[in-house]
């Protein structure tokens, strides 16, 4: 495929858009988790694991999966992955218990992948000069389609039923798989290797490549508290402080999806080569977004408009840290950006599996306060960690690419 021709705006929306819906299906049961836990007989302590279990495929399928889009023709992996989702969905919006639910909610993270491969798709038709700029409008299109799910699974679900949402996103999704099927060009990887050696450059890539493990970490401490924060807002705002409906949390969601403009401004910063800093800034928005809940008292009126406020904050640093995290290691290599993109995600969504569970048992075993200052913790230690590159590149003494992918 040449390089002098540039992705046109037509596929870049149209991955955008898929990207969007196809990650939305990880993020339905979100704003669902009580009614979810209510129908299926999950304890309150145990309501977390609607979302940890579906992170927890999802971080299996980038593992075991994602890598095979270095291997396989692109376009029939993500084909047959999104077949494989609409079934899981399937699975889900009949579910009646809670074993038969969680092992939906798990398939549905192991398929829902079929994103990540689409990603690198991406910055593969992309020209070097424009690949922030296009991966950020992708990755805007992904964080909309996060940020929109939560408050259309509320909407419906309090319209019609939690079922209802689970099976519509089946339907979504299967349309999508056809669409991309007869619009994306054939790419097929020019390699030979046997799935085990793949999986074994895996990790080598792991352990050989600094910058994938730094940005990794970064995105595993961001979005571990993004995660903390959507699994127990809205327990929070149905609770006796707040009251909210479904439609109300809805909502509430819905303003929160103006975190997404982020996105592209970050990638235009990483084309200029301001990627060190601009993660410094996307860190610390983590950081007020919890501290806000905590600091400003006053009403509930006042109270749930800070929390408005700490959500776009939150999302606005999550929406820029992943194009950051993404435009940096798409500069290792075309031939192995599935299997980075696999590596980078895995490891960050292990941290949003860790927050979400610690997150449900937090805020029902201490108490909201207490779910705030952990999601804190979480981007304080990232961004601590990022002071370690920031003394490293201000002294001159770091051997490893710095965050732009040139030379520290």
């Amino acid at each position: 495929m040449s390089k002098q021709k540039d992705i046109s705006p037509g596929m870049v929306g149209l991955l955008a858009t898929a990207t969007g819906l196809i990650v939305a299906s990880l993020y339905y049961a979100q704003t669902l988790v009580g009614p979810i836990s209510a129908s299926t007989g999950l304890s309150p302590a145990a309501a977390g694991l609607v979302v940890t279990l579906t992170q927890i495929g999802y971080c299996i399928g980038l593992l075991f999966i994602v890598p095979l889009g270095d291997l396989l023709e692109n376009r029939r992996l993500i084909f047959t992955g999104l077949l494989f989702t609409s079934a899981m969905l399937v699975l889900a919006a009949v579910s009646t218990s809670a074993w038969m639910f969680l092992m939906a909610a798990l398939g549905i993270g192991l398929g829902s992948v079929a994103a990540q491969i689409v990603v690198p798709f991406a910055a593969h038709l992309s020209l070097e000069s424009t690949r922030g700029v296009t991966v950020g409008k992708v990755v805007s299109g992904l964080l909309l389609g996060i940020m929109l799910s939560r408050p259309a699974a509320s909407l419906i679900a309090d319209a019609t039923s939690w079922h209802v949402v689970f099976a519509g996103a089946a339907v979504v999704v299967l349309i999508v798989a056809f669409v991309l099927r007869a619009k994306l060009p054939l790419r097929a990887p020019n390699h030979h290797i046997t799935y085990p050696k793949l999986l074994a450059s895996v990790w080598h890539l792991f352990l050989q490549t600094p910058l994938l493990r730094r940005r990794a970490a970064y995105h595993a401490g961001i979005f571990g508290s993004f995660s903390l924060f959507w699994t127990v807002t809205p327990l929070m705002l149905a609770g006796p402080v707040f009251h909210l409906s479904q439609t109300g949390i809805a909502l509430f969601a819905l303003v929160g999806m103006a975190g997404a403009v982020a996105s592209p401004i970050a990638g235009k910063l990483a084309d200029k080569g301001h990627t060190l800093m601009a993660t410094a800034a996307a860190l610390v928005l983590g950081v007020i977004g919890f501290a806000l809940p905590m600091v400003v008292p006053g009403s509930r009126e006042v109270a749930l408009a800070v929390l408005v406020i700490a959500s776009i904050v939150l999302d606005m640093g999550v929406a820029a840290n992943l194009v950051l995290g993404q435009r940096a290691i798409f500069t290792l290599g075309a031939e192995v950006r599935s299997r980075l993109n696999g590596v980078y995600f895995a490891l960050f969504f292990a941290g949003g599996a860790v927050g979400s569970a610690l997150g449900g048992w937090m805020f029902a075993t201490h108490g909201w306060h207490a779910a705030l200052l952990t999601g804190a913790a979480f981007n304080g230690a990232a961004l601590l960690y990022w002071l370690t590159e920031y003394f490293n590149h201000r002294s001159g003494s770091s051997a490893q690419p710095s965050l732009d992918g040139q030379p520290g």
